[in-house]
């Protein structure tokens, strides 16, 4: 097979997202919890069986390590951007994915791992500026009041044009929870990346960028709206573990757009 037919599929789900309106971007979330005994069993599993089957594709997957909160030392499992169509023909065969993931990855998990949940990327909502690659993702996510997604939608492209007016190189995701829970939620998830931890201390005078962009007093106006279509919300960070994903951290503006 030659090297520009092998591009040429691997363009494919992309190509398939951006020509068919009625399709979006989706990623797949597994919260993993391995067994505190079986670590490195678990690592080497999820390693060789991400490399054989989620190398590439719609079927690529990065894994994150949580730092911080009731998930600390837990692990995402993460496959995307796909559109739904394309579950329809994921490595899912009893003889060979299933098979190695059960004998090398979930056997070295506890009760309760494993939990999925698909997150819709609001392109229109999210600012992808330049190239860059993963490394740490602080993650917001936030319990949006029932009937008010809409309206949260609207108040976070006001932030949307800020960065876009004042902060054009800020890179940062938003997605949506495509089955959301009023137990669990996470409803909205606001995704920053960033390299280094000082990151997490930076003043970058946003509220003064946010009513220099909207007017004085506009920022109070905005936390008090974000509050009334919210009952709160949580953070984690994520760290990138480059040694147990298929694909690399690497994104492209191409692939958000």
């Amino acid at each position: 097979m030659s090297k520009k037919l092998i591009f040429i599929m691997l363009l494919l789900p992309f190509l398939a997202l951006s020509q068919n309106s009625t399709e979006y971007a989706i990623f797949e979330n597994a919260l993993l919890i391995a067994n505190p005994a079986q670590i490195t069993q678990f690592e080497e599993g999820v390693m060789a069986h991400n490399k054989k089957y989620h190398g590439d594709g719609p079927y690529g997957v990065r894994v994150y390590w949580i730092s911080n909160g009731p998930n600390t030392g837990n692990y995402v499992w993460n496959m995307g951007p796909f559109p739904w169509s394309s579950l329809d023909g994921r490595p899912a065969q009893k003889e060979s994915h299933d098979a190695d993931w059960n004998t090398n990855v979930a056997a070295y998990t506890t009760v309760g791992s494993g939990v999925q949940s698909y997150w819709r990327f609001e392109s229109d909502l999210s600012r992808f500026s330049k190239d860059f690659t993963i490394k740490n993702m602080e993650v917001d996510y936030w319990d949006v009041k029932r009937g008010k997604m809409e309206d949260a939608k609207k108040l976070v492209e006001k932030i949307t044009k800020v960065y876009a007016d004042k902060s054009p190189d800020e890179t940062y995701g938003i997605y949506t929870n495509e089955f959301s829970s009023t137990k669990e939620g996470r409803d909205m998830a606001v995704i920053s990346f960033f390299d280094k931890s000082a990151w997490l201390s930076r003043n970058n005078n946003f509220v003064e960028k946010y009513e220099t962009v909207h007017g004085a007093g506009s920022w109070k106006t905005f936390l008090n709206d974000w509050m009334a279509v919210t009952d709160g919300g949580e953070t984690e960070i994520w760290i990138y573990r480059a040694d147990l994903s298929g694909i690399s951290g690497d994104v492209k503006v191409s692939e958000r757009k």
